[in-house]
């Protein structure tokens, strides 16, 4: 499975922010193609609670996810991406975001416009050079994206709904010492014993194999001598360079900038705060004396079940995020005061005030320069956009890849015949160019008969008109290309045969009762003597590195026993004897308990979160048309006509 998208579907908090980030991915990189519509974009895939949700919205949804997956597996097909369940999650997500919505509507929750206004003010693909929102960034960035305002707005509505119904699930969970220490102790737990090895490279390779043989696994093996589905890729980049140059700003346009962003060159402060919101006026009171005894604020949140969350922050924000009672508080202490218990819509905050930031009023005449720059790289953005916009209106009218190149002047790029990752098999010498990865997510989808698409490289500033002028279809290469690699193969396949013989022999003799170290010993190849090994549990979860297969199968043998495994890449055969287990105490280690009650306390509220949407799913009635997703998951599979 899609390890980016199964851990981006399977916690309340991704939940509650996925969508969000579908938003802010989509206004700097989508790839509005969708919009063009295909053979059952109009067909309609689930109802919920009376909306009816399209092919076309989940196609969308699922070119968003399949993008942002991208960026860890820049390989990442769409027929790959929905063969491995990325379609199906990406459906089930939307119905549920839906649903969800759709039930909290129906209780009469709403989000403000002055919230939404809030969200789009903070999101990053909107800011200009002085890192604040800029009204004109976000045009640009919607006009390219094809996004309306008002779809945007709605999204994020639906998304703020969401989160008021997610958000109160994730209070007050507390988990049982009784389940957490056993827990705990077990990732403490140590398992040593011998490891043995068979290794393929130790087989003598024996004669040459014949011709019969050679062909013989060739066909045999045919697969793994095709040469997967190839594409001639052209491609022509532009950016703000084939834009004419924009007129220099105005002082009156420096001017009225500097009026309409007083709250940017004004005298401002924020304030560096760590608040934690329970459920309990109680408990919430108990944390303040706690605190104000010296107790760091995080552990005193732990103690109390819940979540310390620093930030750094403005009056007008907290407000907006709490409640004004609460900013007017913590705007009203010193450094280092703890406001609260004070009641707002999510619970009982309480805050402390790490630190006080005040900025100084920056006059006209000392940022003039910089806001002319701005308003320079805006103009620029906007004649660019404006380019990318005209381009692809021509493409919507029939405009060909050959037309936009020859009347924009743009120099054309042809590659040679292309595999999925970037690879020319006919031209091993070939280097891909920089841009080229960025490019293939979508040429990989791409026939000869589909119009060019424009795609973003890069933050925005350059862009590739690109088409596909020919699919070389996946054909088995002629033997006489390979038949290195296939004699290759054919030796490799019988010393992996021996190789697994030898270590059946030596498991038999083992398992008999033959010490190990002689069961190898007595092999009829000279092998190396088995070696000690351990480790502890805790130690094969470390993420820098993976654990070795013979260790991670210890944890699931009994004392005395001894299992066969295979070794990566088909390098012979292990043999795992496990000698002892030496139990965990974790009752002197408080940070891993305190750090898997974290985890324990997420994993119930995920489970709470699920069964919350499963039963306002029920309550608002979603029915699936399952004819109209298999045919949505055929197409996106590359499967359909």
């Amino acid at each position: 499975m899609i390890s980016f998208f199964r851990r981006a579907l399977t916690s309340w908090p991704a939940l509650a922010l996925f969508a969000l980030v579908l938003i802010a991915f989509a206004v700097t990189s989508i790839d509005p193609s969708w919009i063009n519509g295909r053979s059952s974009g109009g067909t309609q895939i689930a109802t919920i609670g009376g909306r009816k949700l399209s092919a076309n919205e989940a196609r969308q949804r699922t070119d968003l996810a399949l993008k942002q997956a991208q960026r860890e597996n820049p390989e990442l097909s769409m027929a790959a991406f929905t063969a491995q369940g990325g379609v199906d999650q990406v459906i089930d997500q939307l119905i549920s975001f839906t649903a969800l919505e759709a039930w909290g509507r129906k209780q009469g929750i709403s989000a403000s416009d002055r919230l939404i206004d809030g969200e789009i003010a903070s999101t990053p693909a909107f800011f200009g050079l002085t890192g604040r929102f800029d009204r004109g960034a976000m045009q640009a960035a919607l006009a390219q994206a094809k996004i309306s305002e008002r779809q945007l707005r709605a999204d994020i509505a639906g998304q703020l709904i969401r989160n008021q119904l997610l958000s109160p699930i994730d209070s007050g969970i507390r988990m049982p010492e009784g389940l957490i220490l056993p827990n705990a102790s077990l990732l403490l737990e140590q398992r040593s014993g011998l490891i043995g090895i068979v290794p393929s490279a130790a087989i003598p390779a024996g004669p040459a194999p014949t011709p019969a043989e050679i062909e013989a696994f060739y066909k045999a093996n045919i697969g793994r001598f095709t040469v997967p589905e190839r594409r001639v890729i052209r491609y022509a980049l532009f950016g703000e360079n084939d834009v004419a140059a924009p007129a220099a700003p105005t002082d009156a346009e420096i001017d009225a900038f500097y009026k309409a962003n007083a709250a940017t060159y004004g005298a401002s402060e924020t304030r560096s705060i760590a608040q934690v919101i329970l459920p309990d006026q109680k408990a919430a009171a108990d944390l303040v004396a706690r605190v104000k005894a010296g107790t760091a604020i995080a552990d005193a949140a732990r103690q109390a079940g819940g979540e310390a969350i620093t930030t750094d922050i403005a009056r007008a924000k907290l407000a907006e995020n709490a409640s004004a009672a609460v900013a007017d508080a913590v705007f009203a202490a010193a450094q280092g005061g703890v406001v609260g218990p004070i009641k707002a819509d999510l619970g009982w905050y309480v805050v402390k005030v790490d630190a006080v930031n005040a900025k100084a009023e920056r006059p006209l005449a000392a940022v003039r320069g910089e806001i002319a720059e701005s308003l320079a790289r805006q103009k620029r953005d906007e004649a660019l956009s404006t380019m990318v916009g005209a381009i692809e209106d021509a493409i919507a009218d029939g405009a060909s890849f050959d037309d936009l190149a020859k009347e924009r002047k743009l120099a054309i790029v042809t590659t040679p015949a292309l595999l999925s990752d970037g690879r020319a098999p006919d031209q091993p010498e070939w280097k891909a160019p920089p841009e080229l990865p960025l490019l293939l997510r979508s040429a990989n989808q791409m026939g000869t008969d589909d119009d060019p698409v424009v795609e973003t490289i890069g933050a925005g500033q350059r862009y590739a008109l690109v088409a596909v002028s020919q699919v070389v279809p996946a054909e088995p290469a002629p033997l006489d290309k390979v038949r290195d690699e296939v004699v290759a193969a054919v030796r490799a396949d019988r010393t992996a045969k021996q190789a697994r013989a030898i270590a059946d022999a030596i498991l038999a003799k083992a398992k008999a009762g033959t010490p190990l170290a002689d069961a190898i010993a007595q092999a009829p190849i000279k092998l190396p003597a088995p070696a000690k090994a351990g480790a502890r549990q805790i130690e094969l979860l470390r993420n820098d590195r993976p654990a070795p297969p013979p260790l991670k199968l210890m944890f699931g043998m009994k004392k005395g026993e001894i299992r066969l495994i295979a070794a990566p890449n088909d390098a012979g055969w292990f043999l795992v004897q496990l000698g002892e287990i030496v139990p965990g105490d974790a009752r002197n280690e408080p940070a891993l308990v305190n750090s898997l009650r974290d985890q324990f306390r997420r994993i119930a509220s995920e489970e709470y979160a699920r069964q919350f949407i499963a039963a306002a799913s029920r309550d608002v009635g979603v029915k699936r048309n399952d004819q109209a997703i298999a045919t949505l998951k055929a197409e996106l599979g590359g499967q359909g006509q």
